[in-house]
């Protein structure tokens, strides 16, 4: 069972173009893992195609000659589209729907529906559309000047229509293009009103002096299970490609007993659509202004390396390559020697299982480590028989108690012998006791607090 249902799933032909630097086999892990995609988005593998070339045809992308075997090939199969794993260009496209008589799709539009099915929350929906229209813009056809909005001058009505108007008029074509780059900035505008949302959001998490962990990593690699496994949060799980793409923030206590917020992002892959990723920043920013990257990398993949791989660049590309990164490679439970050989490859890392638990308390204590390497230790000296501090340290409201060798400072309230003793303490420092200090409105000498002290002097 996928996790997108069809009552109709459609029969798909696979091609895979291998180019150097690639190798074969790298371009057989692709299409392995464009297969999955294509059966995330419900339909079914009937046949592949490999070819080899130095650079892509500027027509077809596989040439002539391959696109005429690869028409047989889908004639043979009964296959209703042809998936291509590398991007075709509008004009690509084009061409090779006239030779094979069948859609010719990349990559990209397949992501594009998987988001699309998948999307839940209204920002998603709105980042998922405006994606979708981007990548559909350029890829508009029209039927030349058939569809008319207004009189040419040949026509029936020409000797009717007003000056500056005859011609061939307005195309389909050209209407549906004005209606897209409408809607494409009405939700531009929508985005951009979420994300003031969403930064707020964060600017209050920030007022909260609480450090913000991100979860990235590859789709499927166990971040929303390890999400639950750390906070309870109850996000959605399947062992599928982007089963999730609604972000979750929630609170997580460190053993240190540091509160920290933990965030989901969307999964990424190889090739993932620069549309998306354009569509999908606002949500991203959290990503890149983290204080610290939890990656989580699936030990079971077949190539978790390039997986990982594959995130970096991710993240190169929002803005979030110098973020503090600590990897964890999941599913321990599922690849014990495939974990413990890349936790040895990668130093500080940790092996975890977010199904089992396995490995969490390590985990936890890593982050620990990992934010507490970030805070800067700020140590003061202040002598005894000069200067005046406050008391107690700046807390919002702070007191400041000058020594009694020195002059008081301007403004900085009257003298007095000295910070009050333990037993003549009050319960709480905001108010220092009133058999010292008098009433008295000033500033304090060092935090440049605004006060008012009321005294029993």
């Amino acid at each position: 069972m996928t996790l997108i249902e069809r009552t109709f799933r459609e029969r798909i032909v696979l091609v895979g173009v291998t180019m150097a630097p690639s190798t074969v086999e790298e371009t057989e892990a692709h299409l392995d893992e464009l297969a999955l995609l294509i059966d995330t988005a419900g339909a079914d593998v009937v046949a592949r195609v490999l070819q080899r070339r130095h650079a892509p045809d500027p027509a077809t992308f596989v040439g002539k000659g391959k696109a005429a075997e690869l028409a047989d090939v889908s004639l043979d199969a009964d296959a209703d589209t042809v998936v291509f794993d590398d991007e075709l260009s509008p004009a690509q496209s084009r061409n090779l729907e006239k030779l094979l008589g069948r859609t010719a799709i990349d990559r990209t539009a397949v992501i594009l529906d998987i988001f699309a099915q998948n999307a839940r929350s209204a920002e998603g929906k709105a980042q998922v559309e405006l994606a979708q229209l981007r990548y559909r813009l350029p890829r508009l056809r029209g039927k030349g000047t058939q569809l008319s909005r207004q009189a040419g001058a040949m026509g029936a009505g020409g000797a009717r229509a007003p000056i500056g108007s005859r011609g061939p008029g307005e195309t389909q074509l050209e209407v549906d293009r004005r209606r897209l780059l409408r809607r494409i900035t009405t939700l531009e505008a929508e985005l951009e009103r979420l994300s003031k949302t969403r930064r707020t959001q964060r600017k209050a998490r920030t007022q909260g002096r609480n450090r913000t962990v991100s979860i990235v990593g590859y789709t499927n690699a166990g971040k929303s299970t390890l999400l639950n496994r750390l906070t309870d949060a109850g996000v959605l799980v399947e062992d599928r490609l982007f089963a999730t793409l609604d972000p979750r923030a929630r609170r997580l206590d460190l053993p240190g007993g540091e509160a920290v917020v933990v965030s989901d992002t969307v999964g990424f892959v190889r090739k993932l659509p620069h549309q998306l990723v354009e569509a999908f920043r606002s949500t991203l920013e959290v990503v890149a202004e983290s204080d610290l990257l939890l990656h989580v990398v699936d030990a079971a993949a077949p190539d978790p390396e390039g997986q990982r791989a594959a995130v970096r660049a991710v993240l190169d590309q929002i803005g979030a390559g110098e973020v503090l990164e600590l990897l964890a490679f999941n599913k321990v439970d599922v690849a014990p020697a495939e974990a413990e050989s890349l936790v040895g490859a990668h130093p500080g890392s940790v092996a975890v299982s977010a199904l089992t638990g396995e490995g969490i308390e390590d985990l936890l204590h890593a982050v620990g480590d990992r934010l507490r390497a970030l805070e800067e230790v700020v140590e003061l000296v202040v002598p005894s028989t000069t200067g005046a501090t406050c008391w107690p340290p700046c807390t919002g409201r702070a007191r400041c108690w000058p020594r009694p060798t020195r002059p008081t400072p301007p403004g900085c309230g009257p003298a007095s012998t000295g910070p009050p003793s333990a037993a003549s303490a009050p319960s709480s420092w905001h108010d220092p006791p009133t058999a010292v200090l008098a009433s008295h409105t000033g500033t304090c000498c060092r935090c440049g607090t605004q006060e008012r002290w009321e005294g029993g002097g």
